[in-house]
This record gives C-alpha cells, sequence and structure tokens, in this order.
C-alpha cells in the first residue's frame, strides 16, 4: 500500500498557489510571440450598415456573407479549426453584428431580439478569446462568449418567462494572450475600450430606449473599466444607458475604487472560491499591474455571491454566479445574493 498522500493546510496551499500566480505574471513579462512570416489569407471585413432598427437585418446579411467568405478560405488553405467554428457560426438562426477573420479574429454575437429588448447585456470576454474559441472550450461552452451569452438568456428565460433581454457576446477587440506582457498593461484594453464604447453608441441607435448591463470577465473587465473612466470620449448619451457594471474573476480595472467606474451605474464584483485569480498581485506601479483587486472592501463595489466558480465557470448552468449575473443582466439587483 502507498503512504499516504501528503495534503498542505489550506493557508499552505493559498502560498503555493500565490507563489505560481506570480510566476506565471513573471514569465508573460519574459516571453514573446514570434511572428510566422506568412501573410494572413483571411479578407478585411466588408462595409455594413450603421446600426438602426431599420438596418439590422441588413447588417445581419451581410456579415453572414462575410462568415461564408471566410469559411471557404479556411477550407481553401486546410485550416481545420477555423472550418469547425465558422461552419457554427452559420448554423441557422445565428446572428452576427461584427466579423473580422483576420489574426485571432474578431466576432460580435446577438442572442435574443436586440431592436425590442428592454435589457441589453453585453458580454466582455478576457484574455486568450479568439474566433476558435468563440463557442467552446475545453468541453465547457459556458467559458466562452458565445455559449456564456446562451447561457445567461437561458437562465434569464428561466426567472421570468419574458425577460426582455437581449445577450450581446462581444468579442470586438484583440484579446491578450494570458501567457504575454499584454495581460500586465491596460494597452489592449485601451483599443478594447474605444471599440466597446463605439459599440455602446450603436446599441443606442439600434435601440435607444433599452438598458444596459456589461458583464465583464477577466481581462474583459480592464476593458470595461477602461471604457467606464473614458467618460471624456465620444458616446457619452449612450454611456448613459449603462445601469450596471459587473466585474467578475477580475485581475484589476485600473481604477482605484468602484466611484471612478460608476457615474450613474451600479458596480458589481465577484469571485469564486476556485478562481485562481485570487493570487494575482493586484498592483499597479509605473503603468504594471492593473490595481486594486474590485472584490476588496477598499474598492467598494457590490460584493455579489459567486459560489465555488473557477475561473472558467462563472456562467455554468445551475451556478450561483450564473444567477446572479443574470440578475444583474436583468436590473434586478434584489435578485442578486451578496457574498
Amino acid at each position: 500500500m502507498p503512504p499516504p498522500r501528503h495534503t498542505p493546510p489550506p493557508r499552505a496551499r493559498r502560498r503555493l498557489r500565490r507563489v505560481a500566480a506570480c510566476a506565471a505574471t513573471i514569465s508573460g513579462l519574459m516571453l514573446t510571440t514570434a511572428g510566422t512570416g506568412h501573410a494572413d489569407p483571411y479578407a478585411p471585413p466588408v462595409p455594413v450598415p450603421a446600426m438602426a432598427p431599420s438596418t439590422l437585418d441588413a447588417r445581419y446579411a451581410a456579415e453572414r456573407g462575410s462568415i461564408e467568405e471566410a469559411l471557404r478560405t479556411a477550407q481553401a488553405v486546410g485550416d481545420q479549426h477555423r472550418q469547425r467554428a465558422l461552419g457554427a457560426f452559420l448554423t441557422p438562426g445565428r446572428r452576427f453584428l461584427y466579423f473580422d477573420a483576420r489574426g485571432r479574429g474578431r466576432a460580435v454575437e446577438v442572442v435574443g431580439d436586440l431592436a425590442r429588448a428592454r435589457r441589453v447585456a453585453v458580454l466582455v470576454p478576457g484574455a486568450d478569446t479568439t474566433l476558435t474559441g468563440f463557442d467552446d472550450r475545453g468541453g465547457k461552452p459556458w467559458s466562452t462568449p458565445g455559449g456564456g451569452a446562451r447561457a445567461v438568456l437561458d437562465q434569464a428565460r428561466a426567472m421570468a418567462p419574458r425577460p426582455g433581454l437581449a445577450v450581446v457576446a462581444w468579442l470586438g477587440y484583440a484579446a491578450p494572450k494570458t501567457f504575454s506582457s499584454d495581460v500586465l498593461t491596460d494597452e489592449r484594453a485601451g483599443e478594447g475600450a474605444r471599440e466597446l464604447r463605439a459599440f455602446l453608441t450603436g446599441v443606442h441607435d439600434a435601440n435607444p430606449a433599452a438598458r444596459v448591463g456589461l458583464l465583464c470577465h477577466s481581462y474583459g473587465s480592464v476593458v470595461c473599466g477602461r471604457a467606464a473612466r473614458d467618460r471624456s470620449a465620444p458616446g457619452r448619451a449612450a454611456w448613459r444607458q449603462v445601469t450596471d457594471i459587473a466585474l467578475f474573476g477580475s485581475p484589476g480595472t485600473t481604477a482605484w475604487s468602484a466611484a471612478k467606474l460608476g457615474g450613474t451605474a451600479r458596480v458589481w464584483a465577484g469571485r469564486g472560491a476556485a478562481d485562481w485569480m485570487e493570487d494575482v498581485p493586484h498592483v499597479r506601479i509605473l503603468g504594471l499591474g492593473l490595481g486594486p483587486d474590485p472584490v476588496s472592501r477598499d474598492f467598494g463595489a457590490r460584493v455579489f455571491d459567486a459560489g465555488e466558480a473557477g475561473h472558467s465557470d462563472y456562467l455554468a448552468p445551475g451556478s450561483p454566479s450564473l444567477r446572479n449575473l443574470t440578475g444583474i443582466a436583468l436590473g434586478l439587483p434584489d435578485a442578486v445574493t451578496m457574498s
């Protein structure tokens, strides 16, 4: 019989996790990405109509055409991962507001009726999100933008027969890689914030009466933080539609407090008990690091119960984190259980 395996006490386990997280952070500074030297075979996005109630169908049709063209390119160059992903995008009933196959790719999908929704939830994903991982990642569809958006809408329908909710899976920026120096700064988030504010202007044009909740996961919370802080940028009228900002699995937002983000919006934060993000250093020095921990008392956000969620499990069906994030998306603060 083998000897019993020694299990470190909880405090020691937390120290080990913190050491591992710090090591990963340092590795991110040292790793670089080598270029392939090959031209990107995918064409740039085609011009599409501006967002308005009368143009949404035309926009969906134009982006579907772009996806079909990208699928033909993937077949011609033997890109099997893209073939599977793009084939799924063309499933009848799916609707995309934006699509760009170049590089790691960008896509913005609408789940629900954007033009008639009373509430619009915009799911902003974090690092390592690409076109090929838009719908599934390691058998956990809820951990992806597309699968997560559908999980939120399904939960909303379980909570209210007619929730009046549309959910947008918004991969509208070049998400960084986890093991890269990009995740230690807000440079990618700055570009993403500009794109997010421009997109919210489009939502305002398509449905000026709707109220918006931002569901910001991991590095996506840095994007949301930068977008919220840049109140002098274009899109101020659209930003006034944002009633809730939820930060989950967040490494920080570059803001020192929730008051710097919210304006009139409620700022929420949650982290699951199994999320390794707890052990990431929450600092910001000389432009490195992403600032205070959003679930800390001093930050001042409304901390909701995220249960035992791991970093990729916040939108898992049946989880308290999914129920609470859906309550936030619906604009129902009394339905959210606090931590």
